[in-house]
């Protein structure tokens, strides 16, 4: 069955645990010390919303999440389907997710919650398939986060997509196999670059050679790789992680020849990639952490160097395996080796780049 879709079906696939259900389990390990903690960090990748299917996740929330002792000193928001505007032309209705979190981030930027920038900037959603017409959108989402110099940076348009069953459950939007493909797709992607806006990838591993040509045919536009590529570890592809991973390498090692291509190493934690620390009675330890995820995030690190890689996130979605504060910790594990100029690019250099934020 041809599904997918993009960030609400980054929180799909537990639906045995809810989101009360889900902090309870989290609170069955206590919080570890923050490794490393005068280290900046900009999170490039977290979402906010509010609905009975996935909870609360909103300013209290992510606050109290980076105040576990990292140096969070900046967020970038991406978009979620969160409060999309009710009344108005439908193509339209994503201008008021920009328009919320917008709101957030200057409540952020008071001062009075403390001195992370959050949503420093916004990535938000649109559909490429009006073609030339998506400019409109794209100028409203502009306007509402202040104009040029305002917050809003570019878009995501989730075209993760599978053939089996078994993966349509982690999926949202259902979309055509091969979309970026599409002329008018392509039509509307070409109204990023004029702007000054990015496009976020957002797939899953047997679609990163339509990401490649896609990244090849825009050389002029920024784009961000999602989630390491989305490698898949459920249905068809459980059992067969090495095997995966092998052609996972290769395509990650072409995409990354395009030099408007970036990676964000993270959304490992979501169900899809296929561990199992989500069925434990406990969550794991930032070791356990370390030790699965490492087998992604240093090939991606080796391919496009740390200049072109941030760390993420991905929160709420990758509390499915684990704390904020662990995650953080898995990562700086697994680069406990770098130099301290490695891991100012790895942590905040990229992403400030990225997305033109004020550098630590």
């Amino acid at each position: 069955m041809a599904q997918t879709g993009d960030a609400t079906g980054e929180y799909r696939g537990l639906a045995h645990r809810n989101a009360s259900d889900l902090l309870a389990w989290l609170a069955k390990r206590p919080s570890e010390a923050a490794l490393d903690p005068d280290l900046p960090i900009i999170d490039p990748h977290h979402h906010f919303w509010d609905t009975p299917q996935r909870g609360r996740y909103l300013l209290p929330e992510l606050l109290a999440d980076i105040g576990g002792g990292h140096n969070i000193v900046a967020t970038v928001f991406l978009e979620c389907q969160a409060m999309y505007r009710k009344a108005g032309p439908p193509e339209m209705a994503p201008v008021g997710e920009v328009e919320f979190v917008n709101g957030i981030a200057a409540i952020s930027a008071s001062g009075n919650y403390g001195p992370c920038r959050v949503a420093e900037a916004i990535i938000g959603h649109a559909d490429l398939t009006l073609g030339a017409r998506v400019r409109e959108v794209l100028e409203a989402q502009l306007a509402v986060a202040g104009g040029q110099s305002g917050r809003f940076r570019g878009i995501r348009y989730g075209v993760s997509w599978d053939s089996s069953d078994a993966v349509g459950k982690f999926v949202s939007r259902v979309i055509p196999p091969h979309q970026v493909r599409d002329p008018k797709f392509r039509e509307g992607l070409a109204q990023l670059a004029p702007l000054g806006l990015s496009f976020e990838s957002w797939q899953y591993h047997p679609q990163l050679p339509d990401a490649i040509d896609l990244a090849r045919a825009f050389p002029d536009t920024v784009f961000i790789l999602n989630h390491v590529g989305g490698v898949l570890g459920v249905g068809p592809y459980a059992g067969r992680r090495q095997e995966v991973l092998a052609g996972w390498k290769k395509d990650i090692a072409e995409l990354a020849t395009c030099p408007n291509v970036n990676v964000k190493l993270g959304g490992i934690g979501m169900t899809s990639f296929g561990f199992d620390f989500h069925e434990r009675e406990a969550p794991p330890s930032s070791e356990e952490l370390a030790a699965a995820w490492r087998q992604y995030i240093e090939p991606c690190i080796e391919a496009f160097g740390v200049n072109r890689c941030m760390f993420e996130s991905n929160f709420p979605p990758d509390r499915q395996s684990g704390g904020y504060t662990e995650l953080w910790n898995a990562f700086k594990r697994i680069t406990s080796g770098a130099s301290a100029a490695e891991k100012s690019a790895l942590y905040s250099g990229t992403a400030a780049r990225v997305y033109r934020l004020a550098s630590p």
